[in-house]
């Protein structure tokens, strides 16, 4: 084997069934763009339970489903309506329960989102808020505040939205109400136990439809400091403001008392059979305050945005592993990995777009597969999709694109799935809509194009989600592994190296990725399983391309 062992991580505690999560594949299905099942050029529910035997051969445990709720849909269904039933857009109740209990059959569990934060101007809530005084019981459910100047011409305070453009709406009876994203999402008042409780039912309505967890958006955001003071950084606009958090606590993140709401859900889930979870979408100013959302009395996940952050270098992946592992062992909890999702441009081009970007995002993938913890992938990241940076500026729906002019649209692109012409089989056959037009290239990234070719990212990611599954080094069976869980090699500049231990005879297995600008000696390391690019074979030699990653079964020792 190259190299010696520099760096280990404890092993995490033997799995059980309830303990699913630990080491889950979780593929997000970003509803409005995975599958039209009727025709009228949108992804739906019925589109979803069409395509659960496409995610069951992929080789992912759970779906984590983008909101389907009743919406306006402003900010694409994170702006809802009613939590307790289905948008028509996407289908209805029984739609969701035929695909629930379809996807179960197969082995398949369930994540649904919730969006605490705030509701859209359209629930039955803000709608009662606006018709009534100010001061009145209906108000005090969301953030209404009298504004400041001679005349209350100003807002209550300089906060920013997320979006772009002030965080604050005033309304003609001169009372503002706070949106900390776009004015049709209102933030909720959560230190009222009117909040709290409807929010706790809407848990379990959906836990009774047989949900197996919760993807909590803006899990950091729900608790306000008392007094919502001035956040005090004039420049601070758009998304600028959640890159503060590096630099202290904003008034409106990450509040100490937010931890009292998920000790309140923990329970909840607890109280139902077969491994409740959730985990959140949580942003803080440190990774020990971010390792406070999880525990056995709060959340059993936190998603790690460092890894999809990190650049393409050996050192930038190796802090970012160092620093979420070491984290891990701290909370006993299993890391997050996530290299795209809806809120992201496509690591494809991020990475480099065409041939250098689609190199580098496949070595990613195998780099995260092999990593100890949960993998959330982004649907269409297994065809190697790239950004959609054309889209015409008429057809984006994003409503940060307005405030801002920056638009999540170009990674929401819906899927390709068969055909050489747009919208490549989203639909039922013959169907020509689609709701954000596909380029005409993707046909040969289509599901139908790539499967059964050896050599296409489709392929790759089944291949190593197979491996992933059964190996006793990696996924569930690690768990059963005594020692440590991934052990760094000193090997070559520019690669990074580490095994993951196996049990019983398995010598484990070892991941590499060449980060450097040449091919990198890589025969000590065994026997080939998996690699995002052919090895190459000279003079005796095997070598790992540039930009690649491979997966070996070490020699046994002796």
């Amino acid at each position: 084997m190259n190299g010696e062992p520099v760096t280990t991580f404890a092993a995490t505690p033997t799995t059980t069934d309830d303990d699913w999560w630990r080491s889950a594949v979780v593929y997000q299905v970003y509803v409005r763009s995975f599958a039209d099942g009727n025709g009228d050029g949108i992804g739906d529910l019925p589109g979803v339970r069409q395509r659960l035997p496409y995610l069951r051969e992929l080789g992912v445990d759970a779906l984590w489903l983008t909101p389907f709720y009743r919406s306006p849909m402003i900010d694409g269904g994170y702006d809802v309506s009613d939590y307790r039933d289905v948008d028509p857009m996407f289908g209805t109740l029984a739609d969701f329960d035929a695909m629930i209990t379809d996807a179960h059959a197969l082995g398949l569990r369930i994540i649904v989102d919730i969006v605490p934060n705030h509701t859209s101007s359209a629930h039955p809530w803000f709608v009662a808020a606006l018709a009534a005084a100010p001061g009145s019981p209906e108000r005090d459910r969301y953030l209404f505040r009298e504004g400041r100047g001679a005349g209350g011409e100003l807002p209550p305070n300089d906060w920013e939205s997320i979006f772009g453009g002030p965080a604050w709406t005033r309304l003609p009876d001169g009372e503002w109400y706070l949106h900390l994203f776009d004015p049709s999402q209102p933030d909720l008042n959560w230190r009222h136990p009117e909040v709290r409780a409807e929010f706790e039912d809407v848990l379990r309505f959906w836990l009774d439809r047989g949900v197996d967890g919760f993807r909590i958006d803006v899990a950091h955001g729900m608790i306000k400091e008392e007094g919502l003071p001035d956040v005090g950084h004039s420049s601070a606009t758009g998304r600028r403001q959640v890159e503060l958090l590096g630099k202290g606590r904003l008034p409106y993140f990450d509040q100490d008392e937010v931890h009292d709401i998920y000790r309140a859900w923990r329970p909840i889930l607890d109280s139902y059979p077969g491994g409740r979870m959730a985990v959140a979408e949580a942003w803080a100013e440190t990774p020990q305050r971010l390792a406070r959302y999880i525990g056995p009395d709060e959340l059993h996940q936190a998603f790690s945005f460092d890894f999809l952050d990190a650049t393409w270098s050996a050192d930038s992946f190796h802090k970012v592993i160092d620093t979420a592992l070491a984290e891990a062992t701290i909370v006993g909890a299993p890391t997050t990995w996530v290299l795209s999702n809806h809120d992201k441009q496509r690591h494809v081009t991020r990475y480099g777009d065409g041939p250098v970007g689609l190199r580098r995002a496949r070595a990613a993938a195998l780099l995260m597969f092999a990593l100890p913890g949960c993998v959330y992938l982004y649907q269409g990241e297994e065809l190697g999709l790239p950004e959609v940076l054309d889209l015409p500026d008429e057809l984006r729906q994003d409503p940060a694109f307005l405030r801002t002019g920056e638009s999540r649209d170009g990674c929401r692109v819906p899927l390709p799935w068969s055909g050489d012409l747009p919208p490549y089989g989203f639909g039922p056959d013959g169907c020509a809509l689609s709701w954000l037009p596909a380029p005409a290239t993707w046909g040969a990234l289509s599901v139908a194009a790539q499967a059964g070719d050896p050599t296409s990212t489709l392929e790759l990611y089944r291949a190593a989600l197979g491996v992933r599954a059964t190996h006793s080094a990696l996924g569930a069976a690690a768990g059963e592994v005594d020692g440590p869980e991934l052990t760094w090699l000193d090997g070559e500049p520019g690669v990074l190296a580490f095994v993951r231990p196996g049990s019983g005879s398995s010598t484990g297995l070892v991941c590499a990725v060449n980060f450097s600008d040449a091919p990198a000696p890589v025969s000590g390391y065994g026997r080939a399983l998996v690699a995002s690019e052919p090895l190459i074979e000279r003079g005796g030699e095997i070598f790992l391309p540039i930009d690649a990653a491979a997966w070996f079964e070490p020699p046994m020792a002796g």
